[in-house]
C-alpha cells in the first residue's frame, strides 16, 4: 500500500519562520515571479521508501506517466499488486487515466489531507528551498533532485513522519 501526492514549488519563495537577534528583524529577498515545477512523490508508509519525479506540469498526461515510471520502479505487475492511495484531483479520476497493470487507485474523501500519508512528505522536501530566492527554475529543479536522493535514503525519518498508526 503505497501514498501519493504532488507538490508545486516555483519562483515565488517559501517563507518560514527564522530566529533572529533579540530587536532585529530578518531580511528575506523575495521576487513575485510565478514559473512553477511539481515535485510527484510515492511513499510506502510502512517502511518510509519514497519515489520522485520532477515534472513540468499536473495533468492526465503528466499524472499518466508518473503511474507508469511509478509502477516499473516497484515491479507492479501480474504478480505484484500495488494500491496506490490519492487525493481526488480532477486529473487522479478523470476518465483519460491509464492505470498500469498491478496498480489500484483508492481515492480519498474529499477534503482530508489529514488522511493522506504523502501530504506529510513536503515539509521535508522544501527545506532546502525555504527562504531561498532562485532566479531559474531549473536551479530549483537542480536543488530537489539532490534533496530527492537523500530523502529516498532516509527511510526512518520518512517513515516515522508518514506511518499513521491506522495505516494498514
Amino acid at each position: 500500500m503505497w501514498s501519493f501526492d504532488e507538490h508545486r514549488l516555483g519562483l515565488k519563495p517559501i517563507v518560514r519562520k527564522v530566529w533572529a537577534p533579540v530587536g532585529e528583524r530578518p531580511i528575506a529577498q523575495v521576487n513575485h515571479r510565478y514559473e512553477w515545477t511539481y515535485l510527484y512523490g510515492f511513499v510506502h508508509p510502512a517502511t518510509g521508501q519514497t519515489e520522485w519525479l520532477i515534472l513540468p506540469r499536473v495533468n492526465v498526461e503528466w499524472f499518466n506517466q508518473a503511474l507508469q515510471v511509478f509502477a516499473q520502479q516497484v515491479g507492479a505487475g501480474p504478480n505484484k499488486q500495488v494500491l496506490l492511495v490519492l487525493d481526488g484531483a480532477g486529473w487522479h479520476r478523470s476518465d483519460k487515466v491509464v492505470v498500469p497493470q498491478g496498480v489500484h487507485l483508492q481515492l480519498l474523501p474529499p477534503y482530508s489531507p489529514e488522511l493522506q500519508p504523502a501530504e506529510r512528505l513536503w515539509s521535508l522536501a522544501d527545506d532546502p528551498v525555504v527562504n531561498r530566492c532562485f532566479e531559474e527554475i531549473e536551479q530549483i529543479e537542480d536543488v530537489l533532485e539532490l534533496r530527492c536522493q537523500t530523502l529516498s535514503s532516509m527511510h526512518s525519518e520518512v517513515q516515522a513522519l508518514t506511518n499513521y498508526h491506522w495505516w494498514p
